[in-house]
């Protein structure tokens, strides 16, 4: 028999919830297959089962546990099998009692008879799960929850299973009344708001602290927003012409992202004070550039880390991106990951964001936001032309930041990125 307990995520995580079992009781799993989803105030972390057997589950999913806390086991095939010897019995043909004469007709079989055949039929179907919050359900509404099908996995009674058979039982009551025969429009007319309406879920961890952060930012720092807006036809180019080589050369495609990691660094350089924090009364500078990339996963933003993003090539940033990517579709992030970044860039462009001030992520000083690319006109040259423009963004916090130094920050940038040789060649 193995235990599954919640691992260790981190020294500052102390328990997590059981997000999601991914393998049902008493299913038969192989060696690290994915058994159950974690979430602390962190990360989600996908856990596999550390050796072969049958699956038993102590703990159920949406329950915050401690980290070390035991809230499964795997069992060996035979044991857990979960059939005694009587089981065998009963799938024989009972024995024949001996010849003589048939009992008279008119006598009815013993009750203990009946009531001794009844468990070996309710043997053959098995109980459906029921949650706490089913049961709490059930008894507000009045329902038997023996008489309601079960539609959730592993034969789990849902919350909807219970609505949809108070629906029906209704219905089947609204057609023998008199008065709904009378007034059929009552019958059609949609209830008021009640609690059968809304659904109720409470906050992830990792949704919690996004909020706690976000409020902390705005709470704690004097922010404010700075814009300009990026001409990507020298980038855009520069792609189509040497991407496929690329490619082929570090067998990872060119993106965007390398170029404004290499400027970020740049610029950074040149402006030390947006690399720092503010700690009590001092402010710590950073002579390392640890680039945090805003990832929007499933459960909520994470924000992995580049580390010494000025000792990287484009094609080695381009893996480190492309890694995390896969890391969090995965749900495969460590907290080390996500630590020690000392500057964010989010790009709000990949769900089609034209503008936005995005918010600082503490303790950092400031967080670059990218955009789409949009075709715009613009004056170039005297003339007006047709351009494929960005509008960046750039959040700081006021009290270490002067405007002078984030105006300048931002149009470094934008320099660097409409001319991307700069860049290659560190000028």
């Amino acid at each position: 028999m193995t235990e599954l307990k919640i691992p260790e995520v981190g020294e500052s995580v102390q328990e997590a919830l059981l997000a999601q079992w991914l393998k049902k009781e008493g299913e038969s799993v192989r060696k690290d297959d994915v058994l159950f989803v974690i979430e602390t105030d962190k990360v989600t972390l996908e856990i596999g089962a550390p050796a072969d057997g049958v699956l038993k589950i102590l703990v159920p999913e949406g329950v915050t546990v401690k980290i070390g806390a035991v809230v499964g086991r795997l069992e060996e095939s035979g044991k857990a099998a979960g059939t005694p010897p009587v089981a065998d019995e009963q799938v024989k043909e009972p024995a024949r009692p001996p010849a003589g004469p048939p009992p008279a007709p008119q006598t009815p079989p013993p009750p203990e008879a009946q009531e001794a055949a009844a468990p070996a039929q309710e043997k053959t179907t098995p109980k459906p799960v029921i949650s706490s919050s089913v049961r709490a359900l059930a008894e507000q509404k009045g329902v038997d929850l023996s008489a309601v099908t079960p539609t959730g996995p592993g034969g789990r009674i849902t919350q909807g299973d219970v609505l949809l058979h108070l629906e029906g039982s209704g219905a089947e009551k609204s057609v023998d009344a008199p008065a709904a025969r009378n007034a059929p429009e009552q019958v059609k007319r949609p209830s008021p708001a009640g609690p059968e309406d809304t659904v109720r879920k409470p906050m992830t961890p990792i949704r919690q602290r996004i909020a706690a952060r976000l409020l902390e930012a705005r709470r704690n720092t004097a922010m404010l927003t700075t814009f300009n807006e990026i001409d990507m036809s020298r980038v855009q180019a520069l792609r189509k012409n040497f991407g496929e080589n690329f490619q082929k050369k570090y067998g990872i495609r060119l993106g965007f992202m390398s170029f404004f990691v290499a400027a970020t660094v740049a610029a950074l350089k040149e402006s030390p004070v947006v690399n720092g924090f503010i700690e009590g009364n001092e402010i710590v500078y950073h002579n390392y550039y640890h680039i945090g990339m805003a990832i929007g996963a499933e459960r909520g933003l994470v924000v992995p880390v580049i580390r010494n993003a000025d000792k990287l090539g484009f094609a080695a940033i381009e893996r480190e991106i492309a890694n995390f990517a896969l890391k969090v579709r995965e749900n495969k992030l460590d907290i080390s990951d996500l630590e020690g970044g000392t500057f964010t860039i989010t790009n709000g462009g990949v769900f089609g964001s034209l503008l936005s001030t995005p918010i600082l992520n503490p303790p950092q000083s400031a967080i670059l936001g990218l955009h789409k690319i949009e075709d715009r006109p613009v004056a170039a040259g005297g003339q007006v032309v047709i351009r494929p423009m960005m509008y960046v963004a750039l959040s700081y916090d006021h009290r270490i930041i002067d405007g002078r130094e984030a105006v300048t920050f931002l149009g470094r940038i934008k320099e660097l990125i409409e001319n991307p040789e700069r860049i290659m060649m560190e000028i």
